[in-house]
C-alpha cells in the first residue's frame, strides 16, 4: 500500500517548505499536481513494478482548488492511506512575509493582500476541516518546520499506528493552534512565586519535586490518566493518525511543562512513545 500526504495550507504557511522537508525524509514530492491527476499518480504509483511508496502531493490553491475533494476522493477509494497536512498562519504573519518577499498573492491578482488572505483561508476552511494534521508556521522557522514534519513523518510507522505529541506551552504566549486537547494547570500552586525556584524550569528536580509534590497534583494525574487510559485506544480505534497534547501554565516555564514530562512518562508505559516539546520554557 503506498502512503499518500497531501500538503495544504495557505499560500505563504509554508508549503515549498515542507515539501523540501518530505522531499529530504525520502518521500517522492509533486508540487502543484492538478487535482485531477492526482488519482493517476495513484495508479502509477500501484503499477506492477513501481518502487514508490510514499507519496507527499503538495496542493496549491490555483483555480482548481475546488477539484480537490472529489480527488482525494478518488484516491481513498482504491484503498491507499491519504493524510491531509494543513499548514496555517496568522493573517499579520501572512502579510510580513509577502511584504518581505514583495510577491502578489496568488490566489486572486485582482484583489488588495489582506482581501486576498481572507478571501483564500474562506475558500480552504473545508479542506482544512477534514485535515488530519494542522501546524501553525506562525511563530516556526524553516528549520523549526523541518524539524517538526521529521518528528510526524520522518520515521517508518505501521498503517495504523497514532503519532502522539505532549507539549507545554505559556497562555500569555497564546494557545497552540494545533493542540487537539488543551488542559489548563493553572489550578496548581505556581513555583513562579518562591523565589529559588522562579529561575527554574519544570525540568529542572526542585521545581518537578514542588508541583508533583502538591496533593492537588496527584490528584489530577490520578483522573488525568483514567481519561487518557480510556481515550487513547479509541483514537486510535477512529483510525485518528496524530494526537496533540497540550498542557498550559501561565508563562509556559513551570507547572506545564513538570506535568507535561510526568504525561509523557505515562504515555510511554502505554506503549505510545511520544514527541515531547516545551513551546515556550525559553522566554
Amino acid at each position: 500500500m503506498t502512503e499518500y500526504v497531501v500538503i495544504a495550507g495557505l499560500s505563504g504557511a509554508g508549503r515549498s517548505q515542507a515539501a523540501n522537508s518530505f522531499e529530504d525524509l525520502g518521500w517522492f514530492v509533486i508540487d502543484n499536481l492538478p487535482p485531477a491527476l492526482i488519482p493517476k499518480v495513484g495508479e502509477l504509483a500501484r503499477a506492477p513494478g513501481s518502487s514508490i511508496e510514499r507519496v507527499a502531493l503538495v496542493a496549491g490553491t490555483g483555480p482548481h482548488h475546488e477539484d480537490i475533494d472529489q480527488a482525494l476522493a478518488e484516491l481513498r477509494s482504491s484503498g491507499e492511506r491519504v493524510r491531509i497536512l494543513f499548514l496555517d498562519a496568522p493573517t499579520e504573519t501572512l502579510v510580513r512575509r509577502y511584504e518581505d518577499t514583495r510577491r502578489r498573492h496568488p490566489f486572486d491578482p485582482n484583489l488588495g493582500l489582506r482581501e486576498a488572505i481572507d478571501a483564500e483561508r474562506a475558500a480552504l476552511e473545508p479542506l482544512k476541516a477534514e485535515a488530519d494534521l494542522i501546524i501553525d508556521t506562525g511563530g516556526l522557522n524553516v528549520h523549526q518546520l523541518r524539524d517538526r514534519i521529521g518528528d510526524l513523518f520522518g520515521a517508518e510507522e505501521g498503517a495504523h499506528v497514532m503519532r502522539t505529541s505532549v507539549m507545554s506551552f505559556g497562555y500569555k504566549h497564546g494557545i497552540p493552534t494545533d493542540a487537539d486537547l488543551v488542559i489548563d494547570c493553572r489550578f496548581l500552586p505556581n513555583p513562579h512565586w518562591i523565589d529559588e525556584l522562579r529561575p527554574q524550569t519544570g525540568m529542572d528536580a526542585p521545581v518537578r519535586e514542588y508541583v508533583m509534590g502538591q496533593a492537588v497534583t496527584g490528584a489530577f494525574l490520578e483522573r488525568l490518566e483514567r481519561l487518557l487510559g480510556l481515550l487513547m485506544p479509541s483514537y486510535v480505534r477512529e483510525g485518528k493518525s496524530y494526537l496533540t497534547i497540550a498542557f498550559g501554565c501561565t508563562g509556559g516555564r513551570h507547572r506545564s511543562v513538570a506535568i507535561t514530562e510526568e504525561v509523557g512518562g505515562y504515555l510511554r508505559r502505554l506503549g505510545y512513545d511520544p514527541v515531547i516539546k516545551h513551546r515556550d520554557v525559553g522566554r
